[in-house]
């Protein structure tokens, strides 16, 4: 505190020169190097101040800081664009997805802009980096038996052609009797479900009831990753470093057991599968949206793996 102080009292006078901005920042031998993120906001609708507040504003004040520090840094976000709330959202704004994206992905950046909010880099996640990377970390999983296929049980609308991927479709949660929830999971309870067993389920599209139909998948194949995850996960745990919330929310899900997760859908609006039998499905938006990090760095420059795949700098 003394020392602190001290520096205050001094003034600007004490502060080190300001660092000379680099286009692009790329880490650097033997400087502290860091990279920030916060959380995608979805692009479906207007961001409020609680999307700022949230996650946007407190990034912000950590990159400033680091800035203020003399360290290298490098600070992106950016709009997550798939799955099926844009799809809903486009429907009902009598709009394409793309064209729903393009239009709110600038008002999103305007309004950040406003704020005065200091991304190095702000972009979106249906990009052709993005396709290139999800696909590829697709392929890797798959050669090395991490994924598998197998039939599953799924509403169709047989008013609207279609299967109804997880928000095109609400019921009763099975859990704790929700009447909102959606086809992946309950809001209000947080249990992960399977849009068949929802209780009176409805077409978010008609209103209509729809049937149970078989159509193949693909699926994560988690439990096959489950002890070396709690190997993992203890020995970050002893580091300290996690909130007690985050430690419960991931010891329930161990507790329960992992599942084997779907990671395809039944739409058009999404990073395209590419393996025979599923090229007409896109990637869920949870396996797909957080590859965003890694697309939208490299959006900002194709040295993007020096700040990704680089953990001694």
């Amino acid at each position: 505190i003394a020392a602190a102080m001290d520096i205050w009292a001094q003034g600007p006078a004490a502060l080190p020169p300001p660092r000379e901005p680099r286009t692009p920042v790329l880490p650097v031998e033997g400087e502290r190097n860091v990279l920030i993120t916060s959380a995608l906001p979805y692009v479906n609708n207007v961001p409020h101040l609680g999307n700022i507040i949230g996650c946007v504003l407190s990034a912000d004040t950590f990159a400033r800081y680091c800035r203020l520090r003399g360290w290298n840094t490098l600070f992106v976000g950016g709009t997550d664009e798939y799955g099926t709330a844009t799809e809903a959202r486009a429907l009902q704004e009598g709009l394409s997805p793309r064209q729903l994206c393009d239009r709110y992905h600038n008002l999103h950046r305007d309004i950040y802009t406003w704020f005065g909010i200091a991304f190095d880099h702000f972009g979106r996640t249906t990009t052709p980096q993005q396709t290139r990377i999800a696909q590829d970390i697709f392929q890797r999983l798959l050669e090395r038996g991490f994924l598998l296929q197998d039939t599953l049980e799924q509403l169709r609308c047989e008013r609207c052609g279609r299967y109804l991927a997880d928000r095109f479709v609400e019921g009763t949660c099975p859990c704790c009797g929700y009447p909102e929830a959606r086809g992946d999971q309950c809001d209000k309870c947080g249990k992960l479900i399977n849009a068949v067993e929802l209780k009176n389920p409805q077409c978010k599209l008609c209103h209509g009831t729809p049937v149970v139909s078989p159509t193949q998948h693909l699926f994560l194949d988690l439990p096959k990753l489950e002890g070396r995850l709690e190997a993992w996960l203890e020995r970050t745990w002893a580091a300290g470093e996690w909130t007690a919330n985050a430690r419960h929310i991931t010891r329930s899900w161990l507790r329960d057991g992992l599942r084997p997760r779907c990671i395809t859908r039944d739409l058009s609006w999404g990073t395209p599968v590419p393996l025979d039998g599923f090229r007409d499905k896109v990637f869920y938006v949870w396996f797909d949206a957080p590859i965003g990090y890694l697309s939208i760095t490299a959006t900002y420059t194709e040295h993007w793996e020096r700040w990704w795949k680089n953990p001694q700098q």
